[in-house]
């Protein structure tokens, strides 16, 4: 068989099948997530809460806590933005597209560095031994974590965070052995640059907005 097929589909070989059909599903779920991102449109939540929900049984059959905490957060997070999104007054939506201010990147920095402190009790405490992929998964977890709140609240840089973890992402799977979602982030990194530019094009002239 071709190479690269066998790297898509080598490790799916003696997974029970229920979780290939999960994880297909939340593929598909994922990458629809980041299209309404992108377009800032609201369904972003509901479609992303299928991916995380189901993403969040995968990586805790397979015990990859730091990528669960992650998925999980991201469906506590997806409730939060989808009410945040949804707020009007007179009409109008009460969260525009906007940039961080000073306050909002000092605590975006502190959620960074306490995601991670928490990833790493969190494998220490289920006995997982850390390897330098771990370290990786952990360093992630923060970014994705940052990126979620700033989505949440329309900002701006949540993109540029999305776009560096995801990138480093997508080596991390690849050398996991997980083919699909490798993949999956590899599309949700071309996903995230188009987001970048949308929103900023929508930043730059607000009477493009919802």
């Amino acid at each position: 068989m071709n190479p690269i097929f066998d790297f898509f589909l080598e490790p799916y070989y003696n997974r029970p099948g229920y979780l290939i059909v999960l994880e297909a599903i939340a593929f598909f779920f994922g990458i629809a997530s980041v299209v309404y991102a992108k377009k800032a449109n609201i369904l972003v939540y509901p479609t992303g809460l299928v991916a995380t929900v189901i993403t969040v049984y995968i990586f805790l059959k397979d015990e990859l806590m730091g990528d669960m905490m992650m998925n999980f957060y991201y469906s506590v997070m997806s409730i939060y933005g989808w009410w945040n999104w949804s707020r009007k007054k007179e009409d109008t939506y009460v969260v525009p597209i906007s940039r961080t201010n000073t306050k909002e990147k000092i605590i975006g920095f502190g959620m960074f560095i306490l995601t991670m402190v928490v990833t790493y009790i969190v494998y220490r405490a289920y006995g997982t031994e850390i390897n330098s992929s771990n370290y990786i998964d952990i360093f992630t977890s923060g970014v994705f974590f940052t990126a979620m709140w700033f989505m949440a609240n329309k900002k701006l840089e949540n993109w540029t965070l999305w776009i560096l973890a995801d990138i480093i992402t997508v080596p991390l799977y690849a050398y996991r052995g997980w083919g699909m979602l490798s993949l999956q982030y590899l599309i949700f990194t071309v996903l995230a640059i188009q987001g970048y530019l949308a929103w900023k094009k929508n930043l730059n002239n607000p009477a493009t907005s919802e």
